[in-house]
């Protein structure tokens, strides 16, 4: 799906491995949720499609999908607030993914 309100993101497709490496990343600052951070590096980093399969992998690894910022917000409060985030908030919901209100 493209239009103009689509980003338009140049790349191959993501191997498992590649989408997997984001679940190895660790937050420069200790204070940071690292579950939250590493859906923030994923999202920022991945195409929609590749982004679901990460939460998959996320998932399955026991890691937390309503971690918190430091200022409060769960993953899905931040992207919602994103214009062009429609199939990423789709992908969270899907998972499970609650806003800092419903957790």
């Amino acid at each position: 799906m493209s239009g103009p309100d689509k980003p338009k993101v140049i790349g191959e497709e993501w191997s498992d491995e590649r989408v997997k490496s984001f679940l190895f990343i660790t937050p420069y600052d200790t204070a940071l949720n690292p579950d939250y951070q590493v859906l923030i590096k994923a999202y920022q980093a991945m195409r929609a499609g590749d982004f679901e399969r990460f939460l998959g992998f996320f998932i399955e690894a026991g890691r937390d999908l309503n971690a918190k910022s430091e200022s409060g917000q769960t993953i899905l409060d931040h992207i919602s607030e994103h214009r062009r985030s429609v199939e990423y908030v789709a992908s969270l919901k899907k998972f499970g993914a609650k806003g800092a209100a419903e957790v």
